[in-house]
Parts: C-alpha cells; sequence; structure tokens
C-alpha cells in the first residue's frame, strides 16, 4: 500500500490491474472522454487507461460508477478539476483538445519574427566564420560522432 507523505498513512491504490481491467472491459477499451479505440491498434492499448471522473485529489470514490476508461492525453487534460457529472468533464476535454488541435494545426502558419541586422564590420562577419570551424571541429572529434 502506498505511503501519503503529508499524513504519514497508508492508502489504498488506486484501482489494481484487476479492477482496472474490468473498467475497460466494461468501456470496450475505448476512451470515453474522445472515443479512441484502445482494441484498433497497440499503440492505441498502450495509451489507455482508468480515470477518476471525480478525482482521488477531490475525495473522488473508488467505485465504478466513477470509474472511466480513457486515453492519457484526455486523463491529462482533464487533470484535478471537480465537474459536477461526467458530461461536463466530457465537453471540457473535448474543447480543450480542439483548441490543442488548432493550435498544432497553426504553428506553421505563424508569421516569423522580423529580425533586425546592424551593418557588420569585417571583423565582426569573420568571427561567426571561426566559430563555425570550431563547432565542426568539437562535433568531428565527439567520440559519437560517424567516422568514416
Amino acid at each position: 500500500m502506498p505511503l501519503d507523505l503529508t499524513t504519514l498513512r497508508f492508502v489504498d491504490k488506486p484501482v489494481t490491474k484487476e479492477e482496472g481491467r474490468k473498467i475497460l472491459e466494461r468501456d470496450q477499451y475505448r476512451c470515453q472522454y474522445c472515443g479512441l479505440d484502445g482494441g484498433a491498434s497497440f499503440e492505441n492499448a498502450m495509451a489507455m487507461s482508468v480515470d477518476f471522473v471525480v478525482p482521488r485529489a477531490r475525495k473522488g470514490k473508488k467505485d465504478p460508477g466513477n470509474l472511466v476508461a480513457c486515453c492519457r492525453s484526455c486523463n491529462m487534460i482533464k487533470g484535478t478539476k471537480i465537474y459536477r457529472n461526467f458530461d461536463e468533464a466530457k465537453a471540457y476535454v473535448l474543447a480543450q483538445r480542439e483548441e490543442l488541435r488548432k493550435g498544432w494545426e497553426n504553428r506553421g502558419t505563424l508569421p516569423a519574427a522580423k529580425v533586425t541586422k546592424a551593418p557588420k564590420s569585417a571583423a565582426a562577419a569573420a568571427a561567426p566564420e571561426k566559430s563555425k570551424v570550431a563547432s565542426a571541429s568539437v562535433i568531428g572529434s565527439s567520440p559519437l560522432s560517424i567516422r568514416k
């Protein structure tokens, strides 16, 4: 049994393997928030976990009605916030996923920051050339570099 470091008392494990397997089977290995099918591939199956709808950190009970199958991404997004019911938690997770998706899709369309360059003197222009040569020699002498 894990030890609660704040009270120095033993606490129950979140969910045993047996309980987790029963919840995953009950929900047919499908994330109850985003619908990811954990049975479709090995990678999806590895992403599945069991989530407390009302988190244990917020006095959530280890009761089958409070446990759902979910992917780790949705579990992380949901966090330890308190929701009135499962539908509110699901709406929050889906809205956050959509916001993250839009940000990820728009990452390449953002305008690049413009940097104003000051005119270089001959000495300043030669200095970066030397540093490039120095860095190349450091990389070439690395024990991890590929040698022919």
